[in-house]
């Protein structure tokens, strides 16, 4: 992938999500007001329970035969994804709080599944928007520093903080914009329903999105944030059917507030099947405390929307801490 040490660059015309100062969604309004947050955190919430400790993991090394995918769950977004002789890491975040400064945010219920000096070589991260429980600075620090000249895809305006962490090739990409990645692999860009901010007055000044990665014979996609939204169907006609797709499943009550930007358990089932996706498997639950609904709601949610909608369980899996599902060509 290209060398690109440019400032962030934005779209010279207004487009469907891009007003000329500011992205949006094309489908929802996502902004909410300071009474819409101060009734949130009034809402009863169910505290986590402590968690028995997670024995770190080890990747695995070996290459993969053509058409299988290897997905390793580090925690909440964060996954290793090997297909088609390349490695990807999506939203890294190793750090023990989601928030800035390290010491303000949720704190993670667990370590991470894969310690980092653990990591086989990440030819790309693929960063889907600069929230802080996906955009951790101090992770991405480490990481360019451990791996080297890592490359970094990522929406428009993200940029500056990844070349500042240390990453020498960074690509600022506008929703539907492809790339050329390593070992013949494809890297798309894809609309998601979220939103931005790092602070007070940031509100959607830079792009969110999802990825897909296409290598032969074989096809990834990961969500990132996103409410349900008219973009799985839109992401299925361009791609075909998708064999492994990564989707939220948690931080979704409640609804009055969340259903424009997180998806619920029943909505991403409707998702697996609007995207026509071989395998499924959930995302952004059981790590950080970012809503009121229990630890384990998300996963028995999961679960009896699948029974309601006959989506065979095996088709979309809660994976654990730490845990490598491999996916083979006669399997998806």
């Amino acid at each position: 992938m290209p060398r690109d040490d440019s400032q962030a660059r934005f779209p010279a015309v207004p487009s469907d999500h891009w007003d000329g100062n500011r992205f949006f969604n094309p489908h929802a309004d996502t902004d909410k007001s300071l009474r819409d947050l101060w009734r949130l955190y009034r809402t009863s919430w169910q505290r986590w329970p402590a968690l028995p400790p997670v024995e770190p993991r080890v990747p695995p090394a070996a290459p993969l035969a053509r058409g299988e995918v290897a997905v390793t769950f580090v925690g909440h977004v964060t996954f290793l994804i090997q297909v088609g002789g390349a490695t990807f890491l999506t939203d890294p975040v190793f750090s023990d709080r989601a928030g800035p400064f390290g010491r303000l945010g949720p704190k993670r219920a667990h370590p991470p599944g894969v310690r980092m000096a653990d990591l086989p070589p990440i030819d790309a991260v693929l960063l889907s928007h600069n929230h802080y429980d996906h955009m951790d600075v101090p992770s991405l620090r480490r990481l360019a520093r451990r791996h080297g000249a890592v490359q970094a895809l990522t929406g428009i305006g993200n940029g500056p903080p990844l070349r500042r962490a240390g990453f020498e090739a960074v690509a600022e990409m506008d929703w539907w914009d492809g790339i050329d990645g390593p070992e013949g692999t494809r890297i798309t860009f894809v609309p998601a329903q979220h939103w931005s901010a790092r602070g007070r007055f940031d509100r959607r000044r830079t792009l969110w999105g999802g990825f897909v990665v296409e290598a032969p014979d074989v096809t990834v996609y990961f969500a990132g944030d996103t409410g349900y939204c008219p973009h799985f169907r839109e992401i299925a006609a361009r791609f075909g059917s998708i064999d492994v797709a990564l989707l939220p499943i948690g931080a979704y009550e409640p609804r009055w507030f969340m259903a424009a930007q997180h998806m619920d358990p029943a909505e991403a089932v409707r998702a697996h099947g609007e995207l026509g996706a071989r395998q499924s498997v959930a995302m952004h639950f059981g790590t950080f405390q970012l809503t009121p609904e229990a630890f384990d709601a998300p996963a028995r949610e999961l679960d009896q929307a699948l029974a309601e909608q006959a989506v065979e369980s095996n088709r979309f899996v809660v994976p654990t801490v730490g845990e490598t599902l491999r996916f083979r060509p006669r399997y998806i």
